[in-house]
Formats: C-alpha cells, structure tokens, sequence
C-alpha cells in the first residue's frame, strides 16, 4: 500500500526549548514523507520557544502552535494529539532528532501489520548537547504482544519514538498527566506504552532513527522523581494485571539497579541515598540484595560498557545522519 498520501500529525510538547527546538523542527520537516501536519505545543514557555516555531512557520504552512498554560509533557501531547486531524499521529520531543525515512519507513511499518499494529517504534542514539552522538541503545526486536517486555522495562527507551494509530490514543486515554499531579513525573511514555499494549500489537523498524538528547537538565535526570514514577506504573499495571506481578517485580529490580549504576558512576551520591531509600520502604529484602549482589556487578559492568565505547567513538554515527538539512529542499 502506497503511504506518501496520508497525513502523519506530529506533535512536538516544548517548554522553554529555544535552545533545541529550531534543530528538532528542521529534522521534522525534513522528513521523506511529506504529508505532515506539524503541531508544536508550547506548554507556558518563558523564553522564546514560540518565537522560533512562528519563523518555521512563516516557511511551512504545515506547522500550528497551540499555547496552554504550563501542565507538563503529559498534558501538552495530549493537548496536541486531541488537535490532530491525522489517524496516524508521531511524537518527538523538543530536543530530539529523527532521520529523514523515519516516519516514511515506520509508516509503512504500521500499515503492513494490520489495524490490529497500533504502535511502531525505532532504535535511538544517545545525542549530547552538541547533537554528536555519544552512545547507541542496544537492538531490541520485541513486537506482537509486547506487554510481558514492557512490564520488565521501557524497551522503546523515550518519547521520541513511537507513531501511533489514533485510534490506539484513544484506548490508551492518551498519556497520564495524573503523575505530575503527584509528584512522580518522568514515566508517562512507560504507562502510555503499557496501555497500548494491553489491546494493540507493537510492530519495530530495525534501525536507529531517534536521536535521544541526553541534558543535565533533562526530566530524566531526576532520578528519585523518575523512579517514584516508574512505581507508580508498576502499580497501575498491577491493578489490572496481577498475574505479571513477577514480571513487574523484575522491572521493578532492573529499572532500581539502572538508576543506582547511573547515580554511581556519575558521582551523584544523594541520587544514589534517595532511591535506596524508597526501595527500602518498598521492599528491605530487594533493597539489601540489590545492594549486595547487584551494584558492585553493575559498577564493573558500567565501567566496561563505557571503555568499549570510547574505543569506538572514532566510527560513531556522524549527526548529519539524522534530517537536520535545509527542510526547504526535498530529501
């Protein structure tokens, strides 16, 4: 089935984001698949986000702006899919990059696995502040029902990923701006794909197609938030789904153990206090093994992980792979 027809939305969440969001819009209309309808959700910005969108704009008639005050990236996707008018509609964050072919290829993806595919994800690149690439996510090939690897760990690895039939938005509720409310922010892609998964198929293009910018100053980079998030999933999947609690268990273990190596190694010892302490009021028993058995191996295992790779930055994906080109002339 040919797909360069049908319209893709794409919506793009950005709060005080002047700084990424000119990269991320000319990677976005760049894109091979020229059906887009750009919708940038400018969640209460102080800076002069909308000022960049509005001269992409001037350039693109493709591109919309929605204002609201500041909800969070929950509610500003939501704010932007509900606006859509595609059946097809992609997300990217305001500091992330696509290749040209990436909504082309999974597209094509989708449509090929049915009306019962609802979501399509890619491999990611870790970017920096310079958009270089710094690292490169492991090969993961989970597709069909995929609710049993979602329970054990977020495979799709960020937000930036995902094209989703409408339809699949629409079971899913959409994303959970509830988390925010409690102070948990941080895991909503998780619940978001866990949701999915419960009534769709996912489907995987086998390429690394998102560049996923890593920043101090990334949501992510609250680990104690991140990680009060990622148990509050845990429990919602758990209410309906009691038969995977050791599926979630040993998420729960490897997402506590992924944290601790991270807090560890980049010397942010209060990090590394805090989430021991929430798994101790959780679970004293995990906690102590976890701290006994699992953190020195994590250490050792980090520190080679990092070697391996500084040895091959010489071949490293150069960043001109992702779409970031004049988005006036045609891939």
């Amino acid at each position: 089935m040919s797909t360069g027809t049908l319209l893709v939305s794409v919506v793009i969440p950005a709060f005080n984001a002047s700084a990424t969001i000119d990269e991320t819009l000319r990677s976005v209309r760049s894109q091979s698949h020229r059906e887009l309808e750009i919708i940038v959700v400018d969640d209460g910005s102080t800076d002069n986000t909308v000022a960049v969108v509005q001269r992409h704009l001037a350039q693109d008639s493709r591109i919309t702006i929605v204002e609201q005050h500041n909800a969070g990236v929950a509610a500003a996707r939501n704010a932007g899919w509900q606006a859509a008018r595609a059946d097809f509609v992609a997300f990217i964050d305001a500091d992330d990059l696509w290749t040209p072919r990436k909504i082309e290829q999974q597209l094509q993806t989708l449509l090929d696995g049915g009306n019962r595919t609802g979501l399509v994800y890619s491999w990611y690149d870790w970017i920096d502040a310079d958009s270089c690439v710094s690292a490169r996510s492991d090969p993961v090939f989970h597709a069909g029902e995929v609710l049993d690897y979602l329970c054990q760990g977020n495979f799709i690895g960020n937000g930036s990923s995902a094209l989703v039939r409408r339809e699949a938005l629409i079971a899913a509720r959409g994303f959970e701006s509830g988390l925010r409310a409690s102070g948990a922010e941080g895991c909503e892609d998780l619940l978001f794909y866990c949701r999915v998964a419960e009534t769709y198929q996912f489907a995987v293009v086998p390429e690394y197609q998102i560049g996923y910018r890593y920043l101090p100053n990334n949501m992510s980079s609250n680990m104690t938030r991140m990680f009060r998030s990622w148990m509050l999933v845990a429990d919602e999947i758990m209410t309906r789904h009691p038969g995977r609690s050791a599926l979630l268990e040993q998420g729960f273990r490897n997402y506590a153990r992924w944290l601790l190596r991270r807090a560890l190694t980049g010397g942010r010892l209060w990090y590394f206090a805090s989430i021991i302490g929430l798994l101790c009021r959780r679970n004293p028993l995990l906690a102590l093994r976890i701290l006994i058995h699992d953190v020195p191996r994590d250490i050792v295992s980090e520190m080679r992980w990092k070697w391996r790779h500084r040895r091959r930055r010489v071949v490293r994906r150069p960043v001109s792979s992702f779409a970031i080109g004049d988005p006036n002339q045609s891939p």
